[in-house]
């Protein structure tokens, strides 16, 4: 089978293609898009320059055998479609380990802290980074309030908060040096009513990590008081409670979160604490 390519067109202008009948019995059509058209004229202009020029005038054909159609349409298909994705950080830090196990991430792809912490390990953050919301995700880590750096004052950590208008991530280390804490979606002050959303969670790295996520029983997510902080709560129990002076502590199941004790011991001393911010 042949085909037959019919031009009287100028260079800059793509030719119109047809099959003359009179030349031969039986012919087949082929029909190609505007864009196809451009893309199989300029292979005919650097094949057959003497034919397809500007100062051309006269009409010209042009036998194409079946061989060599299949490699014009070959040419045709194989320009790759120029396309763009949106995609999340998540999704990106996902086909980037796709060939590494789940604890290999790049180091890269470790969120940017404004400061040393020292109570987080680059395995830490990293368990961490893959939890939170996708809304606080790409945005560096703020310390906000630190014991070493503030002392142990519930006070001054609602102070420091003031003038936040992010979520929070509080990490605590207990005398046993095991290493928990919450998700706050908003926050930390203080407050007649629980505040926050089901975004809000807690977490522990025990034996393993473990995050405890709204169990939608309840939204007694987070409240503060001048004397004490609490996460989680139903039936008198707290997920989380702190007292005022950032010293005693206490861990118990609740309601809100189903969690197990983040701590080894349900009554824990604080070590050390921080709390993170996100912008």
């Amino acid at each position: 089978m042949v085909t037959c390519w019919s031009s009287t067109e100028p260079l800059h202008t793509p030719p119109s293609f047809a099959l003359p009948t009179s030349t031969f019995r039986s012919a087949m059509g082929v029909a190609y898009s505007v864009g196809e058209v451009d893309h199989l004229y300029n292979f005919f202009v650097q094949w057959s320059p003497e034919m397809y020029v500007k100062s051309s005038k006269e009409p010209g054909f042009i036998v194409v055998p079946k061989d060599g159609l299949d490699t014009i349409n070959n040419l045709l298909s194989d320009a790759p479609p120029k396309t763009w994705e949106i995609v999340t950080v998540t999704e990106t830090k996902r086909r980037q380990s796709v060939c590494s196990s789940e604890d290999e991430e790049p180091e890269d792809l470790l969120p940017v802290l404004s400061n040393h912490s020292e109570l987080l390990e680059e395995s830490h953050i990293q368990r961490l980074a893959n939890h939170i919301p996708p809304r606080t995700q790409g945005y560096p880590w703020q310390m906000i309030y630190s014991t070493a750096a503030h002392g142990t004052s519930l006070k001054t950590l609602y102070r420091n908060m003031a003038h936040t208008d992010s979520p929070v991530l509080l990490v605590i280390k207990d005398m046993d040096n095991q290493v928990f804490g919450a998700f706050s979606s908003h926050p930390f002050k203080m407050s007649n009513h629980c505040y926050g959303t089901g975004e809000t969670f807690l977490y522990s790295f025990g034996t393993e990590f473990k995050v405890f996520p709204w169990s939608g029983k309840n939204s007694y997510f987070v409240r503060g008081h001048m004397d004490s902080l609490q996460l989680g709560g139903g039936g008198g129990l707290f997920g989380l409670w702190m007292d005022a002076d950032l010293f005693h502590g206490c861990s118990l199941s609740c309601d809100t979160f189903h969690n197990q004790p983040l701590s080894a011991k349900s009554d824990f001393i604080i070590q050390d604490l921080e709390v993170w911010a996100f912008w």
